[in-house]
């Protein structure tokens, strides 16, 4: 399967990125976002990181541009790729579209950070085809790409999404399927701790992140991490994972829900735990 057609269902930080990666790679993308403008905004953003990317060498924006679609509505493709907001009963809708719209033979896949694939893939007729690819933020750089085989899914379509996030130029990880996979069930209880330390005023903001970029030689701190992420995407994934592994060890910090309740999501508000312009 070289997936010639790939359609990218949401627009966000996480789908740009993607669609952005996608067409970078010679094939054509059809980016669809319910939200109106979000996809204009999506490639605003992916000319700029383009324009960065090209300075070193890559190629020119408008290559990787022109081959990718604003759509205003799922359409037939060879491989789905969704990076909606990660709530999993507006994923199962979006799959459930995406196994009538798209054509039989076609892979879906989900750029969940900790929603079950099994819980997906029920929402379809071709659980054999439904698998996680989980990307990481900011995806143009990011090297690693988590794939996620789910109860059903086949070793045709495992390894065809393998081989997929090898010719994206990224280093793809397996895992099986759990609440958080790999990379969330060992990350959030850690950015989390961040956060009680912070409620529990063993240390201010600044101070905690120093101590883990320069103590633990960690390229950012956790609480500019859990910014960058979203404070409202980490609660969510915490409460994935608090109800799925049956464990309140992965309950969000009391401080967190706070944030979160007064609109403060990080990055993309200008707001969370730091301030940003």
């Amino acid at each position: 399967m070289k997936f010639e057609d790939v359609l990218v269902v949401g627009a966000g930080q996480m789908g740009g990125g993607i669609a952005q990666v996608v067409a970078a790679s010679g094939r054509h993308v059809s980016l669809y976002d319910a939200a109106p403008g979000a996809a204009d905004r999506a490639l605003e953003a992916m000319g700029k990181s383009l324009t960065k990317l090209h300075e070193k060498g890559g190629a020119p924006p408008e290559e990787v541009l022109r081959r990718i679609t604003v759509v205003e509505d799922v359409v037939p493709a060879a491989l789905m790729i969704e990076a909606v907001v990660e709530n999993a009963d507006v994923k199962e809708q979006l799959f459930h579209r995406a196994d009538e719209e798209l054509p039989p033979a076609a892979v879906l896949a989900s750029n969940t950070s900790s929603i079950p694939i099994a819980t997906l893939a029920a929402a379809t007729d071709r659980p054999d085809k439904v698998v996680g690819m989980h990307f990481f933020n900011p995806v143009p750089v990011r090297q690693l790409v988590e794939i996620i085989r789910g109860r059903d899914t086949s070793e045709e379509t495992a390894t065809a999404i393998t081989d997929l996030a090898r010719d994206l130029g990224k280093t793809p990880a397996i895992a099986n399927d759990f609440p958080g996979f790999v990379s969330n069930r060992i990350l959030m209880p850690f950015l989390n701790e961040a956060v009680w330390a912070l409620h529990d005023g063993v240390a201010e903001a600044e101070a905690i992140d120093t101590i883990a970029r320069l103590g633990f030689a960690h390229p950012m701190g956790p609480l500019a991490l859990a910014d960058l992420i979203g404070l409202d995407t980490c609660v969510a994934i915490m409460e994935v994972l608090q109800e799925g592994l049956g464990d309140d060890r992965y309950a969000p910090c009391p401080l967190l829900r706070e944030h979160v309740g007064a609109g403060r999501l990080g990055r993309k508000s200008g707001a969370g735990f730091f301030e940003y312009n």
